[in-house]
Formats: C-alpha cells, structure tokens, sequence
C-alpha cells in the first residue's frame, strides 16, 4: 500500500503476495523479515522471508502499475491532515486490542508451559485457563469494541492473572532464566496492563 492513512482500506493497493508452506507453530513463534527497497526510477522491491524455514516470496512494483499520480498525492496528505485525529483514535483502538489478545494468548502459554509441571496447582491453571479463553472468545466475537472495551477486559483479566502468577513467581525465584513461556521481563510479574509477547500491528 501507498498513502498516508492508518488503515489500509483509505490507502492505495500496490500489489499482494503469499508467503505460504509456513509450518504450524504457536502465536509468536514464526519470524518473518520483510524488506522494501525502492531505486532510483521508483521501482519498489518487496521481499518476505520465513526465517524458520528460509521460504520467501517478493514482488516488484514499477511506476506504471498503479501508482498514484502527483494529483492523487496530493489529496491523500490533505486527507490524512483531515483525518489525522481520526485515524490516531483507530490507531489506539487497535493497539488496545492487540495489547489484549497478546496478553491472553501470552498467559495461556505460560500456564501450559511444561516447566511449570507440579509448580502450578489445577485450579489455579483452570482458571487462567478458562479466563483467557473467555477473553478470546470475547475477541472474536467483538473485533470492532471501543478502546475503552479493550482495556476493561484486560484489567478483568488482570485480577485473575495477577495474583497467581505472582504467587507462583514468588515460589520460583530461583528458577534459572526466571519465568517459563515467555513471560514479561524473564521472571517478572505483569502490571499496570503491560503486554507481553510480539508486538502485532494489525492496520485493518
């Protein structure tokens, strides 16, 4: 995509590729490098590599395919300047959700994480268990809720989370290389809403 918006849908569409044959791997795992290079005749070189298993796909978009005129330019930074507040609000709508969805997946993993055998009790873990996948659940079905929505049911999630895991840090502070399954800060409990995991920027 071209253009000066937050979201891809008031851009403009270059061009689209796959990258398939990924193997199946947990939320997180597969790494994808993307690269953009663009000459001196505006030629745009796009290329995507699975760093796991080295597949890559690329596309190159010359001048003459789609691209927008210098008119077109032109209105798209006078719609972004109009919009500039708008597309902000969406930014932090989306960043709120994917704050969310990161954490949950992130404490499910934890939980589940095979070191953690015999340091967790079952109840504890049913209940982050189930409360993640409420949460998940959530998600899919409100994908378009306010930002506000999104940090609610984070601090929901929290109140769950928190104590136990906190507890269980306590009780594995000796544990070498801190905390199992990813956790935020390598032994450290969450607070104050922070996300763990990759950072996911969804534009639409």
């Amino acid at each position: 995509y071209e253009g000066e918006r937050a979201m891809t849908k008031d851009n403009n569409l270059l061009g689209k590729f796959e990258l398939t044959g990924i193997p199946p791997a947990p939320r997180g795992v597969p790494q994808i490098e993307v690269t953009f290079d663009i000459d001196a005749n505006g030629i745009l070189n796009v290329s995507a590599v699975d760093k796991s298993t080295g597949k890559e796909n690329k596309i190159t978009i010359t001048n003459d395919k789609g691209r927008l005129s210098k008119e077109d330019i032109e209105r798209m930074v006078q719609e972004a300047e109009k919009y500039k507040a708008e597309d902000e609000k969406q930014r932090d709508k989306v960043s709120s959700k994917n704050s969310l969805e990161s954490y949950a997946f992130n404490m499910k993993a934890t939980v589940e994480d095979e070191k953690l055998q015999g340091k967790i009790n079952d109840e504890d873990k049913q209940k982050i268990l189930d409360k993640c996948n409420e949460i998940i659940s959530w998600l899919d079905k409100n994908q378009t809720a306010e930002k506000e929505e999104f940090e609610h049911q984070q601090k929901e999630l929290e109140k769950v989370c928190n104590p136990i895991i906190t507890k269980l840090y306590q009780s594995a502070g000796g544990m070498p290389g801190g905390m199992p399954g990813g956790f935020p800060g390598g032994g450290a409990p969450p607070s104050g809403g922070a996300s763990s995991g990759p950072t996911i920027e969804e534009v639409d």
